[in-house]
């Protein structure tokens, strides 16, 4: 079963993206902001990690940096959410380290099939 970081501070979306991904057949972990999404990559490996663009203490660009800073978290795979979609944002993002970009609003399903394709492809 594949380990999943969700750091997203909008409880009913971390609700529903949880829900989701747990429905089909995830272990997710969750953080409320970036400091704590942190915290969790320090202590666990995860096969992905999906993060909010915009969280309080640590913004998902400073969480991705921080990450691929650490010699044995560098490879993770990281997805990043964000309602910033135009295309300035998400070339920061990739250049950042993130390893693919979606756009919020998002649908479950799409969601879902992103996750598996990072997951086995």
């Amino acid at each position: 079963m594949a380990s999943i970081l969700l750091a997203e501070d909008e409880p009913i979306l971390r609700m529903l993206v949880m829900d989701s991904l747990e429905d089909e057949g995830y272990e997710i972990d969750a953080a409320v902001d970036g400091e704590e999404a942190l915290e969790k990559i320090t202590a666990r490996e995860y096969d992905l990690i999906i993060l909010d663009y915009m969280m309080p203490k640590m913004t998902g660009i400073e969480v991705i940096e921080k990450t691929r800073a650490l010699p044995e978290r560098s490879g993770a795979r990281i997805l990043m959410l964000s309602a910033k979609n135009q295309q300035a944002e998400q070339d920061k993002v990739l250049q950042a380290g993130a390893d693919d970009f979606m756009s919020k609003p998002f649908s479950p399903l799409d969601l879902i099939a992103k996750v598996g394709q990072m997951l086995n492809g």
